[in-house]
């Protein structure tokens, strides 16, 4: 159900809205572990390895394509917020169209590209047969995972955060009986963790567009909506792009430590990807509030209330404060328990070198948090530079402890690349933001009709 974010108090209206976010993170996060734990209890640490030695290079082409999606949602998410329901329409038009090009785009090269990228990630030799399977098969399915980022994104634009959460728990359902099947059922190996994500994400698209028909008019494109113009072109790929592009920055700090985490052998590239792991089981946290308040900021940038997304952002930051405090708090002294639900007993040391990495980043929790909401909010309004020169700053970073602190403490060094780079990314975002508050405070509010409203009154007109 479509929902208005331009009335309400505005932390309450963000809460309410980032909680199915949150739980499809942790939903999305726990299929993920799942994949983790299976992997590496069915076909072992090798295994799991040579599935993370994939994990920076899928995050490039893939990530990259998820935050274009993204982007493109967010003149929707305007649209809807300026009661222009045939723009909201013709803004779905443009992502689809765009969407389309760049599935098509990867779903070619990705594939063709994927074994050269891995050696020159300088992938062990013990690894590279599976990681070569995994990544091909998880690459020839882009398509389906681009247009259900794609579709939930705009769904959640218009301010229904609760249906792409039961797509995708239902997605997710469906990914775990499938890797048990596919994976400890069958010698398919790491293949068959890559084809059960493809296969349920693919039936979550067709939910989806079925949905949208059926209970979303305002989203309902009609034929003439695809003749679109090249301004309006323009305009989704000005906010999608850069989008797109910090992420990419951002997964190529990821890949430089990837090679030095290669050059340290199994061990160090198991210890890292099982970090992460659960790493990203905490972050949703964090990472759904982001996501809230770009929508927030979007919708209330479109029905021109600057006096609102001044305030929700101050009490979304605060939020998030809170929320990484206690994270930090419970992450900290569980870390060990955390690293040994994904691997073995007799495997002490990646346990102890993963639990490190764990720890430091719980401890700049805050900092991310921080970067998370701040950057969300000045996407919302549509300035995406600065936040991709933050992905600049994440990608130096990383850059620096991978070659200088990797080389000199090893795996040690490499991790704290991760806080360094996110302590950076936030300094930029506070100054950034503090300038766009100011601006926000001199614009008058001009009050809009409501979009719902609009949207069943043009309905029943229609059926008339």
């Amino acid at each position: 159900m479509a929902t208005v974010l331009t009335t309400g108090r505005p932390w309450q209206v963000i809460s309410v809205f980032a909680v199915p976010l949150l739980v499809g993170n942790l939903v999305q996060q726990l299929y993920q572990a799942s994949d983790a734990a299976v992997v590496g209890r069915h076909l072992g640490v090798t295994s799991l390895a040579a599935v993370g030695a994939t994990t920076s290079l899928i995050f490039l082409a893939i990530g990259c394509a998820w935050g274009m999606t993204i982007g493109f949602a967010i003149p929707t998410a305007r649209a809807f917020g300026a009661r222009d329901l045939e723009g909201v329409r013709r803004s779905v038009a443009c992502g689809v169209i765009l969407t389309g090009a760049v599935s098509v785009v990867l779903t070619v090269a990705a594939p063709l590209l994927a074994g050269p990228a891995l050696d020159l990630l300088r992938t062990p030799e013990s690894l590279m047969p599976e990681a070569v399977t995994y990544i091909r098969v998880t690459f020839l399915g882009t398509g389906t995972m681009m247009f259900f980022n794609y579709l939930t994104a705009v769904i959640r634009a218009i301010g229904d955060s609760r249906t792409p959460l039961v797509f995708l728990a239902l997605s997710c359902l469906v990914n775990i009986a499938l890797v048990v099947a596919l994976v400890g059922g069958t010698d398919l190996g790491v293949a068959g963790a890559a084809l059960a994500t493809v296969i349920a994400q693919g039936g979550a698209v067709a939910l989806c567009v079925g949905w949208i028909r059926r209970r979303i008019p305002v989203l309902r494109v009609r034929g003439g909506d695809f003749r679109v113009t090249r301004a309006e072109l323009a305009e989704h790929l000005r906010i999608g792009v850069p989008m797109g592009l910090q992420s990419s920055i951002i997964a190529i700090g990821s890949i430089a430590v990837q090679i030095r985490l290669n050059s340290l052998g199994p061990d160090a590239v198991a210890a890292y990807t099982t970090a992460a792991r659960v790493d990203n089981l905490a972050l949703t946290l964090l990472n759904s509030l982001g996501l809230a308040v770009s929508v927030f900021v979007a919708q209330n940038n479109g029905g021109g209330r600057p006096d609102r997304i001044r305030q929700g952002v101050t009490q979304a930051w605060g939020l998030a404060v809170g929320v990484a405090v206690l994270l930090a708090a419970v992450v900290v002294p569980a870390a060990g328990a955390l690293i040994r639900v994904f691997v073995g007993a007799d495997q002490e040391q990646v346990v102890r070198l993963a639990a490190y990495g764990l720890r430091l980043d719980a401890v700049f929790y805050a900092m991310l948090g921080t970067l998370y909401v701040l950057r969300g909010a000045l996407q919302g309004l549509g300035r995406t530079g600065i936040p991709m020169i933050t992905g600049g700053i994440e990608l130096a970073m990383r850059l620096g402890s991978a070659i200088v602190f990797g080389g000199l403490f090893g795996y040690v060094g490499v991790v704290w690349g991760t806080p360094l780079a996110w302590a950076g990314a936030a300094v930029l975002l506070v100054v950034s933001w503090l300038r766009a508050h100011r601006r926000l405070g001199g614009q008058p509010v001009v009050p809009v009709p409501d979009p719902v409203e609009v949207a069943e009154r043009a309905e029943v007109t229609r059926s008339r």
